[in-house]
Parts: C-alpha cells; structure tokens; sequence
C-alpha cells in the first residue's frame, strides 16, 4: 500500500509539473525539444542566431498534438505568456540558445527561425520577435515570449497577455541582432508587414557581391552552374543588366513547388524542370532584378529559408531565361 502510494504521488508530481510549466517539452516528440535540452556551457552571453531552418513532424505534448507547417498568412489572437530563468542559455529547438534578454519568442507551429509581430491588444505595444523555440503547450495560449518580449510590451508583471500574433517571414539563420533590431526599427516606421524582412535586409549590406555569369538553358539540358565573378557595384544605382537568386535545384517536386509559394512574397519565380543522372530536378531562379541592391535583399531572404548555397546570378539580353 505504501509503495502503491509512493508511486502514485510521483506520478501527480509529474502532472503538475506538466501542466505548470507553459514551455515544458519534456513529453515532445520533437528531437529538439526537451526541458532537459544542453546548457551553454561558456562565458559571457550566449551566441546569437546560428541552428537550422525547422517546420518539423507533427509531435505530441501531454496527449495533445500540434502540426508545424509553412502558415505565410497567420494572424491569430489569443493567450500569451513568457518565460525565463529556468530556460535561460538551454537550446532551443532549433538549435539556437535562449537568451531570456532578447526579443525571442516560442510557438508550437509557426517555422524556425522566424519573424512575427506581436501585439498587446490591451496597451497596443507591438514588438517584432524572432521565434525559434516550440510551446507554449499549456491551455489555449498561442505563443510563449521570452522576459524581454513581455517586458516591451507591457504585461511582465502580469505573466500574461491577450495578444496578436502576425507571421512576418523566415528569419536568416545568421543574425547577430543586428537584423532584428531593423525589423524593429521598421515596425516603429509602420513599414507594412511583407515589405519589412526586404527594407530591414536592405539597411544591412553595402559590400561587393559576388555573383555568376548566367547563361542560356536549352530545353531539358542539365548544366552545371558557370565560374563566379565579383562586380563592384554602387549603392542604389540601377543596372543595365537582370539579376536573379539562383535558389538552388531540387529533386523532389513538391519541395519546389512549397518553396515556389514561399518565394512569390520575395519576387518573381521561375522554375525550370531540368534532366539530371538520376531523373528529373527542378532549378528555381527568383527574378529578374534590375538593380543588383534588391537582388541582393532577394538573396538575403532566401538564405532565410535555410538555403546558404543559394546565389546572385547576372544576366545580359535575358540570357537568364529558363523557357
């Protein structure tokens, strides 16, 4: 009867731990998830940026499932809270380090990293944060912000918030902060929510790119990618000639055909079905650009979505034609 007992206060003492803690992921099926996930063992603050771009598999949280998936148009309101101590300097889900100090943020489903804005429908402060964790799972609350996220907008005090939460876009897996705080910057500007990852990116980078000559594709053909070279440019100077993302080339169709729907919101899209060894790929170009700054916005926000190959072409008489 005693060890009956024993067994049974345990088992309440997990449940109650469960269900009081807002980011608890210790019942997730997510690889990265966990409340048990490494400490950043150095000094100083921790890394900033760096993990992968992550949607994930469908997991499960104390018998409740939650779908992650590509959701360009979310804008959903509800219940938010915020988290801190117990998770600060742990890995996220993505394999980013948390730092309760920065504008960060948890969401069950939304990718990762990303942008969104978050408004206290009460007050009316709005921040941009960068979501790179999973929860909160607790309730019907929609997002879990880091103490510097509550802090801005006014309800860490509270604990909790009614909030809105608006989906912005990928975030670059290589910010130093400095990325973010222009997305910010943008949102006191009232820059629209689409154009902002594009006039934040823009504020960013002035120096050379480097870029490939792009040449005619024949129907069918597989060719390999020609030699870069670097052109020397001057800012917010127009180019006679095109430029285009060379996002990359993908052998699984509905892969192509999800980024083709993501890369509309950056420009143009163009896909070409292509003959490689194995069967058919599919290259995809955003463009054309006639100015090599926006190109190179173009570029920044396709390395977003977790493509670091992804590169600058430049094309003379539309060379760089996929028909």
């Amino acid at each position: 009867m005693r060890k009956l007992l024993s067994v049974t206060c345990i088992l309440l003492a997990m449940s109650v731990t469960i269900s009081g803690c807002s980011s608890n992921k210790s019942a997730s099926r997510d690889p990265f998830a966990g409340i048990g996930s490494p400490r950043y063992k150095g000094d100083g603050p921790v890394p900033m940026g760096g993990g992968r771009y992550h949607v994930g598999e469908p997991y499960q949280v104390a018998g409740r499932w939650f779908k992650p998936k590509e959701q360009p148009h979310y804008d959903k309101t509800g219940p938010a809270s915020w988290y801190g101590e117990a998770f600060n300097r742990r890995m996220t889900s993505n394999g980013e380090w948390f730092d309760m100090t920065r504008l960060t943020a948890a969401h069950p489903t939304l990718p990762l990293p990303s942008y969104a804005k978050v408004t206290n429908v009460n007050n009316g402060k709005t921040v941009v944060v960068r979501i790179n964790d999973r929860g909160p799972f607790v309730g019907p609350r929609i997002i879990d912000l880091s103490k510097q996220s509550a802090s801005a907008l006014g309800f860490k005090q509270q604990g909790t918030a009614t909030v809105r939460v608006q989906y912005i876009g990928p975030a670059p897996l290589n910010d130093d902060g400095s990325n973010l705080m222009a997305m910010n910057e943008e949102l006191e500007r009232g820059t629209p929510l689409r154009q902002m990852i594009a006039a934040a990116g823009g504020k960013r980078r002035s120096e050379p790119v480097q870029l490939a000559q792009a040449d005619p594709v024949e129907e069918g053909a597989y060719q390999a990618e020609p030699e870069q070279q670097v052109i020397q440019f001057e800012p917010n100077i127009p180019s006679p000639v095109n430029y285009f993302v060379q996002a990359g080339t993908f052998a699984d169709p509905d892969n192509a055909e999800r980024l083709r729907q993501e890369f509309v919101n950056i420009g143009p899209v163009q896909v070409a079905e292509l003959m490689g060894n194995d069967g058919p790929v599919y290259r995809m170009r955003v463009g054309p650009f006639d100015n090599i700054n926006d190109a190179q916005v173009a570029l920044n926000q396709v390395h977003g979505y977790g493509l670091p190959d992804a590169h600058l072409l430049e094309s003379h008489l539309q060379q760089a034609s996929l028909q």
